[in-house]
């Protein structure tokens, strides 16, 4: 039988898109036309013969196996998993040396799935993007799912089974683990955090039916208790609650930071800020949703509010039962708040929110954050069905999450364990002695058991006490399944074998089970080996090919609202009040030790390596403190001693202390030079009140404490000049905001302005000139674009004594500007990168030509050329130039850097010391397409080069292209009439731009 000729026609448009999903499937489908072989010898590496008769992938996988055990990589061995994983895009069983592969997995926070593609590079994984077919994420990531990969490679991670301090081998637990179940007869207690994989849930409940009296519990440090209250409140059954922003005009945040919080979060920041993108230059016909907020301190989502209001945490409840009486729900009645909050009225601010949600009825929506007690959850969903949100804005399913049937917590199990009713304790990935409320004294009840394992990525607080420790497996590296906010369900297929021979969760829950050879592969097929609606095999390579099982969504219910709910009664107050929350970047501590999220400053306050106690103006005045004051907080029986951070906009009264710091059990990075990072909260957060109470006692120690924070380190907004004639500063106009009134009066506020003078020709760039946009409308400063930079471009940590020196190092910072009130100010978030001048100030100076313009505008550095004069940075105005005084990439982590070098991108030269750095639009990436594209003779079309910090964003504020385009999505922005360049007076011509930031005020309040 001949083959069919070769379309070439359908070669090079697969081919021009080679940045997009489908690319390696696509050329799958011509693998037997004619002429195919010949064309991968054309288009792939020359001296790659041995791949045009492909190797078997279990053959490559020996010779990568067998390369790098010579290389001599210590602790671990890198290899693929012995069983077949399926590339998102791919050649059938070819690997190109020098062509990554991308796999498709999930990463789960919070317990929850979160679609990934994973960029293999022979075998080492070096990136991680969102996947565009999945619910969660869409293609886009955050800053957590990009960190991920550290956390891998990261040497700190726990490498043997230990008992007793000794080394022990996976057998050695198995033989001690039957004797030790058999005693304990039934007395035996699981401990897990959130679980959505319906493997692991399956593999429970088979344990708990072969062990009559076992009991499984679920505790999550920052997980959903209230939220599941607050449903069991409203409905009489715990549901899962999704929210649509994109149908949303008006949305009510009570202390909800959604952009940040929960498993939806990328999609929430996603679907919320389409509604504000502003692509028209019709002034008149742009329309934009509303966010009102009310919160304690500062939050990512607090930011992009609309109308922003401080209030105690306490306060937000009173509030919303203020909101819901002026709609009419039933039972509920005015709370007391203050008269006043700075110049906002608060009564008319109630008014004024009440009037819009019913305004908008069908298209508005309320949603209570997990801070607040379950009253305030229940109250949101009746406030929901008030003004016709439920099947619009607002949907509800069955839960996603599996839950004991006999419910129970964790003062429940330590209860027990301190009567001496648990005999067999197992922790799955959780760390209990250390994120436990105080008050349980988790670590003495853990003593009084018998025989107690912990298995965990690390060896920690926990591990520490437990007479077993087993190393845990890394999403990377295991076989598993995981479920998303909507039920989407995603099989977890690993990139790499485990780097440390450690087992999977599945592999655990088996030897519990009896089946101590039992292989997670295995283990996970099994769920699914019956429902498959095809054959089995097909149904398998589809899912792990799209990352996605297909039609596994939850569906929707309708629920019915209890008759005659209660909503609370007024919480305590008194003269101030305490404030517990996650952190931004460490979140609960479990990513205490990855130096990209360590040395990442705060999305508003810029602190780097610590958490502190923010307070705002009044009380800080109040309590005689200024930021670096030391604060002794007691409450709960327990006393910490934070230092104090004065912020603009925090409630009044408010002392908000941030967990996930304070380990005493990290590693090098989490516990720096043995000694904690920051200070522990939990030693005063209680079971009965985990997220703010008001009995709280505050006294100053005299002591100070230096705080990095890199706000003021690469300030631009300084004074340009001053006015001849009033002698007045007259500052830079660094970024725009303007309100949705002022933009529709006046649409060309920001054009206009006068060609400047210059002694420079004009430039002309032949072919491709790259630039980029950047929406300061829809960027809510979540810091994913800065940790996927990191990622992208092997950028060094340089650890916090170095970072108070202003010597840190990542090529793209997020700036934050105040404007307004500092009682009650409104912030501008704006992401800051290499301008790439076409006037370039730092070539100018460079003595030695390192800094110099390629034919295309960009504006790179040749690292073999500098010689550390520095001058480029002085003479840069936007600070965005990094200089490598210490050889940082060896510094951090000094005992083990092998592991570490594996995670680095071949593709990114890793700097020296004495050279200057900074962003280069993603080089790397433009010469990979192009290269492809002049194989072909071809052009590169818009869209198909996409920068490591455009493809994170969660909201697409950041566009990048060709502005020889004039067709270009980026060239496009840039002609609307809210784009402006930045210190576009110095006629630098910088090839990035901006769009003002645009708010819509409810008309009917007059802010001061």
């Amino acid at each position: 039988m001949s083959k069919k000729p070769l379309d070439l026609q359908a070669v090079r448009e697969i081919l021009a898109a080679k940045q997009s999903q489908p690319y390696w499937r696509s050329l799958e489908q011509l693998a037997d036309t004619e002429g195919f072989q010949d064309l991968m010898a054309r288009e792939f590496p020359r001296h790659a013969s041995e791949m045009r008769d492909p190797a078997t992938r279990r053959n490559f996988l020996k010779l990568m196996g067998a390369s790098l055990a010579m290389a001599g990589l210590s602790g671990c061995s890198l290899r693929q998993p012995q069983e077949k994983i399926v590339p998102y895009v791919r050649l059938p069983e070819q690997v190109i040396p020098g062509k990554p592969l991308f796999f498709a997995s999930a990463h789960t926070f919070q317990g929850y799935a979160q679609g990934v593609l994973v960029e293999s590079h022979e075998g080492r994984p070096t990136k991680i993007e969102g996947n565009e077919q999945h619910p969660a994420s869409q293609g886009k990531t955050d800053l957590f799912m990009q960190a991920a990969l550290l956390q891998m490679y990261d040497p700190d991670r726990s490498q043997k089974v230990k008992s007793g301090g000794a080394d022990k081998t996976w057998a050695d637990f198995t033989a001690a683990l039957g004797p030790a179940l058999a005693s304990a007869n039934g007395a035996i207690r699981l401990l897990t955090g959130t679980i959505t994989s319906p493997t692991l849930a399956s593999q429970i409940q088979q344990f708990l039916s072969a062990n009559t009296g076992a009991r499984w519990y679920v505790y999550d440090p920052v997980g959903f208790d209230n939220t599941r209250a607050g449903a069991q409140l409203a409905f009489g059954q715990n549901v899962n609650t999704i929210y649509d922003f994109t149908k949303a005009n008006v949305v009510l945040a009570l202390d909800a930071d959604f952009f940040a919080y929960g498993p939806a979060n990328v999609r929430y920041q996603r679907d919320f800020m389409s509604r504000r993108v502003i692509r028209t230059e019709d002034a008149a016909s742009v329309t934009m949703n509303r966010l009102y907020i009310a919160e304690p301190t500062f939050s990512i989502t607090g930011t992009n509010a609309d109308h922003r209001l401080p209030l105690r945490a306490a306060h937000v409840g009173e509030l919303a039962r203020s909101v819901a009486a002026a709609l009419g729900v039933a039972g509920a009645t005015p709370g007391t708040l203050p008269e006043k909050v700075g110049a906002i009225d608060v009564a008319a601010w109630v008014k004024a929110v009440a009037e819009d949600l019913q305004a908008n009825r069908g298209a508005a929506v309320v949603v209570a954050g997990e801070g607040q007690p379950a009253e305030i959850h229940a109250l949101a969903h009746a406030i929901n069905a008030a003004i016709g949100a439920v099947g619009s804005t607002v949907r509800y399913t069955a839960p996603v999450d599996v839950l004991p049937i006999q419910p129970g917590t964790l003062a429940d199990l330590v209860g027990e364990m301190n009567s001496d009713a648990v005999k067999a304790l197992v922790m799955i990935e959780a760390n209990p002695v250390y994120n436990a409320p105080a008050d349980l004294k988790f670590a003495e009840a853990l003593a009084k058991v018998p025989f107690s394992v912990h298995y965990g990525l690390y060896n920690d607080e926990t591990a520490e006490k437990t007479t077993w420790h087993l190393p845990s497996t890394h999403y990377l590296e295991h076989w598993s399944d995981a479920r998303a906010f909507d039920g989407t369900t995603s099989i977890v297929q690993p990139l790499i074998a485990p780097l440390y021979g450690s087992k999977s969760p599945h592999e655990l829950l088996a030897a519990l089970n009896g089946q101590p050879d039992a292989k997670g592969y295995d283990l996970v097929q099994q769920t699914y080996a019956a429902s498959a609606s095809s054959t089995f095999n097909d149904f398998w390579q589809t899912s792990l090919n799209a990352g996605v099982v297909a039609n596994t969504a939850a569906a929707a219910i309708t629920p019915t609202l209890a008759s005659g709910a209660s909503f609370g009664s007024a919480a305590k107050l008194g003269e101030y009040e305490l404030v517990i929350q996650p952190d931004t970047k460490v979140w609960d501590g479990a990513f205490a030790n990855l130096g990209w999220l360590q040395e990442l400053p705060h999305s508003i306050s810029k602190v780097a390596w610590d958490n502190v106690a923010y307070v705002g103006i009044s009380t800080a005045q109040k309590l005689g403190v200024q930021t670096g004051d030391v604060l002794r907080v007691t409450a709960g029986g327990g006393t910490v001693d934070a230092p104090v951070w004065v912020q603009p906009g925090t409630a009044e009264g408010v002392i908000a202390l941030q967990l996930g710091y304070g380990r005493t059990k990290a590693g090098i990075v989490g516990t720096l030079n043995g000694s904690p990072v920051g200070y522990n909260a939990y030693a005063v957060r209680t079971s009965a009140a985990p997220y703010f109470t008001a009995d709280v006692q505050l006294a100053k120690t005299g002591g100070t404490y230096e705080i990095a924070s890199t706000q003021d380190h690469h300030a631009i907004d300084t004074k340009a000049g001053t006015d001849t004639q009033s002698d007045a500063a007259v500052r830079r106009e660094i970024v725009h905001n303007i309100t949705l009134a002022e933009y529709k009066a006046k649409p060309n506020l920001l054009h206009g302005e006068e060609e400047h003078f210059s002694l420079y020709p004009k430039r002309q760039f032949n072919g491709y000139a790259w630039g980029m946009a950047i929406d300061l409308n829809i960027c809510t400063g979540c810091n994913a674009c800065v940790v996927a930079c990191d990622a992208e471009n092997n950028i060094a940590v340089v650890g916090k004594t170095e970072v108070l020196r202003g010597r840190e190092m990542q090529w793209i910072r997020i700036d934050r500007y105040y404007t307004g009130s500092l009682d009650t100010p409104e912030v501008v978030h704006q992401p800051m990168a290499c301008q790439q001048c076409e006037n370039a100030p730092c070539e100018v100076v460079c003595p030695v030509g390192a800094t110099v313009h390629d034919s295309e505008g960009i504006n790179n550095m040749v690292y073999n050329r500098c010689v550390g004069t520095k001058y480029c940075s002085n003479n840069c105005p936007f600070k965005v130039r990094r200089f490598n005084f210490l050889q940082y990439n060896d510094m951090l982590y000094k005992f083990d850097m092998d592991s570490l070098k594996l995670m680095r991108n071949p593709d990114v030269t890793v700097r020296v010391k004495g050279v200057m750095e900074k962003c280069t639009y993603c080089i790397q990436r433009i010469n990979e397409v192009r290269q492809d594209k002049e194989r072909l003779n071809d052009t590169i079309k818009d869209g198909e080069v996409i920068s490591a910090c455009q493809q994170a964003c969660p909201t697409d504020a950041i566009t990048f292209g060709n502005l020889n385009d004039a067709e270009s999505k980026v060239s496009q922005i840039k002609r609307l009439p809210l784009s402006y360049r930045l210190l576009d007076e110095l006629n630098v011509q910088t090839r990035t731009s901006y769009m003002a930031q645009v708010k819509n005020p409810n008309p009917a309040l007059q802010e001061a």
